[in-house]
């Protein structure tokens, strides 16, 4: 980046590592008078609506969509951003009530740039957080906006991180979808005028993804340009790439403006929450390797985030609301008959949990349905030899609840209108501490009563009725939610800190970086159906790797699709999961399924290493491909586990290859049931065959261990 004359702090380059200076790449021409300039400037060839900029704001010329825009004490639009000062620290730098990446200046050579930007008019000042991970390659980004001034400044639009590209052709890949098929790649030519997508839907949602690829049109896996935006937030937020009239690129990720307007008084800070961004010049799959190791080591935190996982039985698809203490005790006996870990009591154990539609808000364990206290159950479920794990919603209310027929207010609902329903559920609002201390309050009471070492926390609709009793500035409500939610979240790690948290939103509707700050994985679709799976795990593995992923093996047909995919493919669909179980009644298993499953579960604990610390290969596409086939490499090279399911099949046809990737060139690997050797060369040029004639979801994994010798 680069201070020009008059104060303007313009982007230069984000690329491959070069010494020396890029202020060459701007170019300055008068545009025939269409781009205005600054008073100072006193030429036709300065404008800011076409020079790249660091942070670019509305206000002084820039027409392309910008990062900032305010509005002052009389309601007037604009601003005008100069440079003030910069200054760099050692260690990666921390964002006050959010969660973001961190590394050490020792362990990891972190580094924080901070530059300040300032308008005087206004009393404006922007502090630009640059963190630099080396070790990984990774620059996150971050602004804190303070009002320095006398009047009430308004913050309208505000987001984090901006790269503007002075030239190039590119496409854009984003992931889309909806309940139960989410995040699926989706890849366009960027055109002139502005694609963005983004959720106002009160969470980061299952429609888009707050992930985003900018790549070179023919990149590839393993060839091209790439660069990426994660946003650390679970909120609302809007990620845009803009091509403008004269073929320029900008993009950009942040806040979402819609069902946003923040108020700030003088002496208060509004924080941008984190954009982590990487770049490669090997391709998509370098790209997502440095985002891996970022989320894994310096996103994640607590001891669960280099462990082993627990592997579970969930009761939801067992018994659903309809289950007692004895048959959730007979569930755990078979669970631990067939070598898992524990076994987690999902909805229905609380309040007069008959049904969804009451009860949210009272956390009261109903002792009649379990037969006892919660603390009897967990005894009698550990003296079978598996853990206890329990299934919560804590942000969602029901009108049919002693909480909400006490305290009617504390739900997000707009004064003299019906509210909109989502499952028979509101809304609480977590922008107000007297909510959020009740909850905790309750979550403690239940975790206090026993052994529990597993926490599903879960958020099952989205937000409509932005209004809370506590503010008159509604613009702020969403924002504040989920400063509230992250304190819940802070307060209950730093508690509970060997506590094993999975966050789930129906399925996979809040996944995102935020979250994994708090809790080491998420539940990543509601559809368990191997098949659709196999897409949902893919394109999730883009920006995410797969050590935080909740994956389940459930009963066939599948309860979504109807769809039938053999136990043999579905477990290992589910093993690419760091969060990897089950979830179906086991007690109506036959012999030869309960003989499966244990040896699934025998295979995975001699995986689960290289699963969780691995780099991830995507091998085919399973959206076009007729084999879904993907890899676990060990950083060193020592060893690979190379997975394949067929997902069409056509009667007798041509033998189908699978080729590995990241293997050690000019070396030997014996795969380990066959106990065969294979020159590496020649597996990573022409790949390895599968059987002749593959029936429909035929599976085959191959473990590969380097001989050194």
């Amino acid at each position: 980046m680069h201070v020009d004359d008059f104060g303007y702090l313009l982007h230069l380059y984000y690329g491959t590592r070069s010494e020396g200076t890029m202020d060459y790449l701007p170019t300055y021409a008068d545009r025939s008078g269409c781009c205005c300039s600054p008073h100072e400037a006193g030429t036709r060839t300065y404008s800011l609506d076409v020079l790249p900029q660091e942070f670019p704001f509305q206000g002084n010329g820039d027409l392309r969509s910008t990062l900032l825009q305010v509005r002052d004490e009389s309601g007037t639009f604009g601003c005008d951003l100069r440079y003030v000062r910069h200054e760099v620290r050692a260690g990666k730098y921390g964002l006050p009530g959010l969660p973001a990446s961190y590394a050490d200046a020792d362990t990891d050579g972190a580094e924080t740039l901070s530059v300040t930007l300032a308008d005087e008019r206004i009393g404006l000042e922007v502090e630009l957080l640059f963190g630099v991970i080396p070790e990984i390659d990774i620059i996150a980004r971050a602004a804190i906006v303070r009002n320095n001034g006398d009047g009430r400044v308004t913050v309208e639009k505000l987001q984090s991180a901006c790269l503007d590209f002075v030239a190039g052709s590119f496409d854009v890949i984003t992931f889309n979808g909806q309940h139960c098929m989410e995040r699926k790649p989706s890849r366009q030519h960027v055109l002139p005028g502005s694609f963005s997508v983004g959720s106002r839907r009160g969470q980061s949602s299952h429609q888009y993804n707050p992930f985003m690829i900018l790549c070179d049109r023919d990149a590839t896996e393993t060839a091209g340009r790439a660069w990426s935006m994660s946003f650390v937030y679970s909120g609302n937020f809007k990620a845009e790439v803009e091509q403008t009239q004269y073929q320029q690129i900008r993009m950009q990720m942040g806040l979402s403006d819609e069902l946003f307007s923040y108020p700030l008084e003088p002496g208060e800070q509004l924080v941008a929450p984190e954009v982590i961004m990487t770049y490669s010049n090997e391709g998509l799959e370098h790209l997502s390797h440095n985002l891996h190791r970022c989320i894994r080591r310096h996103v994640c935190r607590g001891p669960w985030r280099d462990a082993p996982r627990p592997i579970l039985v969930n009761s939801w698809e067992a018994h659903y609301f309809n289950f007692t203490g004895d048959e959730l005790v007979r569930l755990a006996e078979k669970a631990a008959d067939l070598g898992m870990d524990m076994l987690v009591m999902d909805d229905g154990w609380f309040g007069a949990r008959d049904d969804d539609c009451r009860s949210l808000g009272d956390w009261t364990v109903n002792e009649e349905k379990l037969g006892g206290t919660l603390a009897q159950l967990i005894e009698r479920v550990n003296a079978t030899g598996v853990k206890f794990g329990i299934w919560v919603e804590p942000e969602m209310v029901n009108e049919n609840s002693d909480l909400f027929r006490a305290h009617p207010d504390w739900a997000l609902a707009i004064p003299g209108k019906q509210p909109a329903l989502g499952r028979d559920q509101l809304v609480l609002d977590f922008s107000r501490k007297e909510v959020r201390d009740n909850l905790f309050d309750q979550l403690c009471r239940v975790l206090d009563q026993g052994n529990i070492e597993y926490l599903k926390w879960d958020f099952n609709r989205s937000m409509i009725d932005i209004y809370s009793h506590a503010t008159v500035d509604q613009g702020r409500v969403i924002y504040d939610y989920y400063l509230g939610l992250y304190d819940v979240l802070e307060r209950l790690v730093q508690r509970y800190p060997n506590l094993l948290i999975e966050g789930c939103a129906a399925g996979g509707g809040r996944f995102d970086a935020g979250w994994f700050h708090y809790a080491p994985q998420f539940w990543t679709s509601d559809n368990t159906d191997g098949h659709d799976r196999m897409t949902i795990q893919y394109g999730s593995s883009f920006g995410y790797p797969c050590s935080v992923m909740g994956a389940h093996v459930s009963a066939c047909p599948n309860e979504v699709n109807g769809r039938t995919v053999s136990l043999s493919a579905r477990g290992l669909i589910a093993m690419s999961g760091g969060g990897f179980g089950y979830e179906l009644d086991l007690l109506e298993l036959n012999d030869r399924a309960c003989e499966i499953i244990r040896e699934q579960i025998k295979r995975y604990r001699s995986i689960e290493g290289l699963v969780r610390e691995g780099l991830y290969y995507r091998l085919t596409d399973p959206m076009s491909d007729d084999v879904y086939a993907w890899e676990f490499m060990a950083e060193d090279g020592s060893e690979a586990i190379v997975n394949a399911v067929v997902a069409k099949a056509e009667g007798y046809g041509e033998a189908r290859y699978v080729v590995p990737r990241g293997l050690t060139r000019d070396a030997f690997y014996r795969e380990v049931a066959s106990d065969r050797v294979y020159p590496a060369n020649a597996l990573m040029d022409m790949g390895l065959p599968l059987p002749v004639s593959s029936a429909l979801y035929m599976s085959r994994s191959y473990h590969f261990v380097r001989v050194d010798e």
